[in-house]
């Protein structure tokens, strides 16, 4: 009977042990899909913003800002997307906005995207949480800056680097997508 109770308390520590192990690799799985498809997603708008200096709903803007000592870039931009079949009429274009949040002390990516020829309040969408940081850089054929406008600089710039870092057990992990805006000056 001894014996049995042995076996069984070493099968139910193995059992729940490799439960929680399962757990936090689907856990670990998810983050890494949401973190690949935000990144994507964000190249693929990056990819197709557009900006005409004589249009001032036509933008670009990154803003070198930071919460809790850890950077969380604002990116707001222009892109052409596909209108969407439902509600009003609508234009190829979307103004978008990319901004950290402070939420209950964590960091949350939030994306806003409205039809900039509509007078409508995006309402912002978290795309990511539990963010160590959020940097956008642009490069503008000589160096990297953290800060870029259209309304000062008259261009787009000729690249741009996201770097997204989380947390992956105890450290800080960062992973980094690299765009070039094509459409711009058109």
């Amino acid at each position: 009977m001894a014996l049995l109770g042995i076996i069984s308390a070493a099968l139910y520590g193995t059992f729940f042990a490799l439960t929680r192990g399962r757990d936090t690799a689907v856990t670990g799985m998810d983050k890494r899909r949401e973190l690949r498809s935000t990144l994507d997603m964000m190249r693929r708008e990056i990819a197709a913003t557009f900006f005409n200096q004589a249009n001032e709903r036509l933008h670009f803007v990154v803003e070198d800002r930071d919460i809790f000592g850890k950077p969380a870039s604002t990116l707001t931009f222009t892109t052409i997307s596909a209108p969407q079949g439902d509600g009003p009429p609508a234009s190829d274009q979307l103004a978008v906005t990319y901004r950290v949040v402070d939420s209950n002390g964590k960091m949350v990516l939030t994306r806003e995207a409205h039809d900039p020829f509509l007078n409508v309040s995006p309402l912002p969408y978290p795309q990511m949480e539990e963010l160590e940081g959020f940097l956008v850089e642009c490069y503008d054929g000589n160096i990297w800056v953290k800060s870029w406008d259209t309304a000062l600089n008259k261009i787009l710039p000729k690249m741009l680097r996201v770097t997204i870092t989380v947390k992956e057990g105890k450290q800080n992990v960062s992973f980094t997508a690299s765009a070039i805006p094509k459409m711009g000056g058109l």
